[in-house]
């Protein structure tokens, strides 16, 4: 009921900013547009990465439960195709409502995933189930209910392991450089920590804006802690959680490009992680629009509004001691144990971050037993690690430098 409410609204909204813009438009170029339309916006992952004059592989890995994840590798950079020995391997993993263009989005010199590539990396983008590049099935229609019955823990316990065991056979190495940023860190946290021939296979953990409890996060998320499963289910339905749509294609396009809208737009996407426009590229906004958010399950996101209200790291609450018995053989879902990953890792975390709270961050660190470095940025918000003009120097440029020393 309300998801076709929601729809309408939509629709209208995106009438109205139509008919303003095009009446307000012709006076004084109240509504002109910042700069011309960024070529990215209507590209995919493939596109975009030869767009910028980068190799691109695309595969298809099939998980255990059947899921099809689209995985992307750009094998080498712009200056260093003529190294035919192997280079260490780098996979990134994007995080909530997000997918692989996260690692893309910037210009080749502000792209994690370019920088790691031109260092001489074989670099390789995932996708996470239900988002814009990993929605189809072996077995469910993504048009099913039974499609959409996934967490994080799934992806965790599918997603990673199969993406995983697909680079290190393709790139015949026995272990690998994990990246992780938000959501990203948290499905790291629980197959390295579950899955102990897994975790043998990364080299290190690379945590940007970790999240493992959110107890104290001051995310929009946390408002979601007050609904209860059944009311959740009216409001969002049972299957997909903002997906990216024709809606979302206007405002980065047409809407957010214009002068006096711009910083709206700006705030808007921020509002859930944090935001600081001095941090990022305001030309890059309709980038960013045109592929966020990437969607996600609605289980996953009642997952996340049970992880804020107990403010534990666990796995999905069934909703009854009958149903989490089916799933788990005991009437409670089980605590995740970060105390039992034994993985080298860096992690990095922003104090505006309302997402990645500094205080659930404090609370993580001292649970890491292999933790080799640790930096907190004072000003940065949830997605400037990934989108913010300075990660090459807060962020970057260190982790290229660890991947140098650790071939050593």
């Amino acid at each position: 009921m309300f998801s076709n409410a929601n729809s309408r609204s939509k629709m209208w909204l995106l009438l109205t900013m139509a008919s303003l813009i095009s009446v307000l438009g012709t006076t004084h170029g109240f509504f002109g547009k910042l700069h011309p339309e960024s070529p990215e916006v209507t590209m995919n992952i493939s596109q975009m990465i030869t767009y910028w004059g980068y190799p691109n592989e695309e595969y298809e890995v099939v998980t255990e439960d059947g899921y099809i994840l689209e995985v992307n590798r750009i094998p080498y950079g712009k200056k260093n195709s003529g190294n035919t020995g192997q280079r260490p391997v780098v996979f990134l993993q994007h995080g909530l409502l997000a997918s692989a263009t996260n690692w893309i989005s910037n210009l080749p010199n502000n792209s994690l995933a370019f920088i790691l590539a031109d260092a001489g990396y074989d670099v390789w983008l995932g996708n996470s189930r239900g988002n814009t590049w990993a929605r189809r099935n072996l077995y469910y229609s993504p048009d099913s209910v039974e499609f959409w019955a996934f967490s994080f823990d799934e992806m965790a316990k599918y997603d990673l392991p199969a993406t995983i065991d697909f680079i290190v056979k393709k790139t015949g190495q026995k272990q690998l450089h994990y990246v992780g940023h938000s959501q990203g860190t948290t499905i790291g946290f629980i197959a390295f920590s579950t899955n102990p021939s897994l975790a043998k296979r990364i080299k290190t953990f690379y945590a940007l804006a970790p999240v493992a409890t959110v107890k104290y996060t001051k995310s929009l998320i946390n408002k979601l802690r007050f609904v209860p499963q059944s009311l959740f289910k009216i409001i969002f339905g049972d299957k997909i959680f903002y997906p990216h749509n024709f809606f979302d294609q206007f405002l980065a396009t047409e809407v957010c490009s214009r002068e006096t809208l711009n910083l709206l737009c700006s705030n808007a996407l921020f509002i859930i992680c944090g935001f600081d426009s001095k941090n990022f590229n305001t030309s890059r906004l309709d980038v960013y629009l045109s592929h966020n958010p990437a969607g996600t399950s609605v289980q996953n996101m009642f997952h996340w509004s049970q992880a804020v209200k107990s403010g534990k790291f666990q796995a999905y609450d069934w909703g009854s001691p009958v149903q989490n018995r089916m799933h788990y053989d005991q009437s409670q879902p089980p605590y995740y144990n970060v105390t039992a990953m034994n993985v080298p890792i860096a992690v990095w975390n922003g104090g505006k971050d309302l997402l990645a709270d500094p205080q659930d961050v404090g609370l993580l660190l001292p649970k890491l037993p292999n933790l080799i470095y640790h930096k907190e940025i004072p000003f940065y918000n949830h997605l400037d690690f990934i989108w913010a003009m300075d990660a090459p120097q807060e962020v970057y440029n260190d982790i290229v430098s660890m991947i140098s020393e650790d071939k050593k």
